[in-house]
């Protein structure tokens, strides 16, 4: 205005330089909004040390941290748009980058877990057994005194129809997490809203060009990175939770238990029902939003239990041809546990589709040794680059992929012992 009035001067107000009023308001609410979001860094940092990773209440069934973090970023994006000054797009920019960044850090935090290699077995070596095997004779008796000295320590027998859940401190602690991971995805929904909905002004001008396309890419969601980062940490803690599940906490029905000395005598029911009970439990710990992907990672967690048990365990397992009928009735019991779960939380069409290699083995389960020895022949002679083996060459030991398939000779082989 100074300079305005000026004109008439001497010389003309050139000497007057107007003062820099939006360079200085950018820098002053830059500050404000790097001291806010240090406050919610801060959060971060305590939860790194303290946070037990427990539900924060029966009614909040996420952790504490995240209930504070939220709050704050809530918070300062309420008061920003309290200061009675003009927020240009820039500025709102700068505070949904800065929110979106911790938001990202909390999400690493939350999935910083183990991964499921760590709960699957170590395979043991291939080998060939029969049902009169001395090492099957002797394995039998000491197989029999151990499990009578586990039931006793149980809190029911494998027969017990009333079991109790078998979920672990750790399943639930990484239930919690994932409970914790959708709490904050449904959060940024409000806080995007309240981002979108301010009456911004136009850029500053000395960062008019790059913050204005910025903003303009991302206006339909200033979190976009925080949401991708969400359904990544999701999928890795869904699925960790569910090998924890089912290699862990419920090893000794499933795992250890299922067709251990013959088929006949080692049924699936008691595995059955004591995974009724864990998803039933499940199913009270994790919010209505996360359990279909929940029970969807247990399912895949099940089954490839069932696979391992088929494939890598003959040392303590016998299968005969006849067997394979049975092994598939069991089978098809595990997939409708999870068909009947819920309503719709698994679908037909995907417990089918996960089902099928499964399906696979069995059915080379059921063929006759000289049919395997064939396919087991060609499959391998395909996957070293020979052609139909001929007198005097021998065939490598395909390397084991636990990629299990029809066409794998691996696969074929590990039937075959």
């Amino acid at each position: 205005m100074v300079v305005e009035d000026s004109v008439d001067c001497e010389d003309g107000g050139k000497e007057m330089v107007p003062y820099e009023v939006d360079s200085i308001i950018f820098n002053l609410l830059k500050t404000w909004i790097d001291e806010r979001l240090k406050m919610a860094m801060d959060c971060i940092d305590r939860a790194k040390e303290m946070e037990t990773w427990n539900p924060k209440s029966k009614t909040e069934p996420y952790t504490q941290s995240s209930v504070e973090m939220l709050k704050l970023a809530e918070e300062a994006v309420g008061d920003f748009f309290e200061i009675p000054i003009g927020i240009s797009d820039d500025l709102v920019q700068e505070l949904a980058d800065g929110l979106d960044s911790l938001f990202q850090d909390y999400i690493s935090l939350v999935s910083l877990c183990i991964s499921k290699q760590s709960y699957i077995p170590t395979l043991p070596p291939q080998t060939r057994c029969n049902k009169d095997s001395k090492f099957l004779k002797l394995w039998r008796k000491a197989s029999h005194c151990r499990v009578r000295i586990e039931e006793s320590h149980k809190g029911g027998s494998a027969d017990d129809h009333h079991p109790r859940p078998s979920t672990s401190r750790g399943t639930q602690h990484l239930n919690i997490c994932l409970n914790t991971l959708h709490h904050i995805l449904s959060e940024l929904h409000s806080l995007d809203k309240s981002l979108s909905q301010c009456p911004c002004q136009n850029p500053l001008p000395h960062n008019r060009y790059s913050s204005s396309r910025k903003h303009l890419s991302a206006s339909h969601s200033y979190f976009d990175l925080a949401r991708s980062s969400i359904q990544e940490a999701s999928q890795h803690v869904s699925e960790v939770a569910a090998f924890c599940l089912i290699f862990l906490d419920s090893n000794t029905a499933f795992y250890d238990s299922l067709y251990v000395g013959n088929v006949t005598n080692a049924r699936i029911r008691p595995a059955l029902r004591n995974l009724k009970q864990n998803l039933t439990f499940l199913a009270a710990i994790v919010t209505d939003r996360t359990q279909p992907l929940a029970v969807q990672e247990v399912m895949k967690a099940s089954f490839e239990a069932f696979l391992m048990i088929l494939l890598v365990e003959g040392s303590t397992r016998i299968f005969l041809k006849l067997d394979h009928e049975m092994i598939l009735e069991d089978f098809e019991s595990l997939k409708r546990v999870f068909c009947s779960y819920g309503e719709g939380l698994v679908t037909k069409e995907v417990v089918d589709s996960e089902a099928e290699i499964v399906e696979v083995v069995v059915e080379l389960m059921g063929q006759p040794t000289d049919q395997l020895v064939e396919d087991f022949s060609i499959a391998a002679c395909e996957a070293s680059g020979m052609g139909m083996i001929g007198t005097g060459q021998k065939l490598a030991m395909p390397p084991t992929t636990e990629r299990w398939n029809r066409a794998d000779a691996n696969t074929i082989l590990r039937v075959l012992c």
